[in-house]
């Protein structure tokens, strides 16, 4: 299982947030470039990060950030969300070097253009779904739709995106542990990757996903309070999953 660190921005800083509340946040670095390569150095290989302001703004805010770090770490895999609405968006970030972008409330919002995307974009769309109790969320998790995540990853499944980065919501920064049976469960009900997120905090959590045969899970608040050591999680996962992925 491939273990994915996340930076989250807001304001050009690094900051995790509670249930993703704009307003309840802790700052962890003032310097993404200087973050990004800890996690690199603790053997990352892919990181994850989110522009917390595009997310709420519709458009990139800390497009900067995501930038120099992309420019500084040219041969590590690098998966962006929030305020990712239009093609021009997607074009700029990957010819910047991001590996991957993933689309969320617009993915809700006009699921057709999903579908522009992975044509156009073959191999680097990814999908985020954002769910409390099965409905997923938009907007920065501001609201909550009717939409069911299972059917909207099968959608997604068929339009050919890479993969689907699934957050429960009611667990995100709140370091009670992922939401193994929902996260498996959404695994089992489609044929691509599930990317799970929201609420590891210990090795047993690393296991747990182990054993539900999920491949890749993003950490965050974990990793920086010190409830998670990165680089034995990744060992961990590495010796259980049986290598690298």
């Amino acid at each position: 299982m491939l273990l994915i660190p996340a930076i989250d921005l807001k304001d050009g800083r690094c900051v995790r947030l509670r249930q993703g509340r704009m307003d309840e946040e802790t700052v962890f670095s003032d310097d993404p470039v200087e973050l990004a390569g800890r996690w690199v150095r603790e053997g990352a290989r892919r990181l994850h990060l989110v522009d917390l302001n595009g997310a709420c703004a519709g458009e990139p805010v800390n497009g900067a950030a995501i930038r120099a770090i992309a420019a500084a770490y040219p041969d590590l895999p690098i998966q962006v969300g929030g305020g990712i609405r239009d093609a021009a968006t997607i074009e700029a970030y990957l010819k910047a070097g991001v590996r991957y972008c993933i689309i969320g409330t617009q993915a809700v919002r006009a699921p057709e253009f999903v579908a522009h995307a992975c044509r156009a974009f073959p191999g680097h769309i990814l999908v985020g779904l954002d769910a409390r109790d099965g409905q997923v969320a938009i907007h920065g998790w501001t609201e909550l739709t009717e939409q069911r995540v299972e059917d909207l990853a099968r959608r997604f499944e068929d339009e050919g995106v890479t993969a689907i980065v699934y957050t429960d919501i009611g667990r995100d920064g709140m370091l009670s542990g992922p939401n193994v049976e929902a996260t498996r469960a959404l695994a089992q009900a489609i044929r691509i990757p599930i990317i799970a997120s929201g609420g590891i905090t210990h090795l047993d959590d690393i296991r747990a996903l182990c054993e539900a045969d999920i491949p890749a899970a993003i950490i965050g608040r974990a990793i920086y309070e010190g409830t998670l050591d990165f680089a034995a999680a990744q060992r961990l996962a590495d010796h259980l999953s049986g290598g690298e992925r």
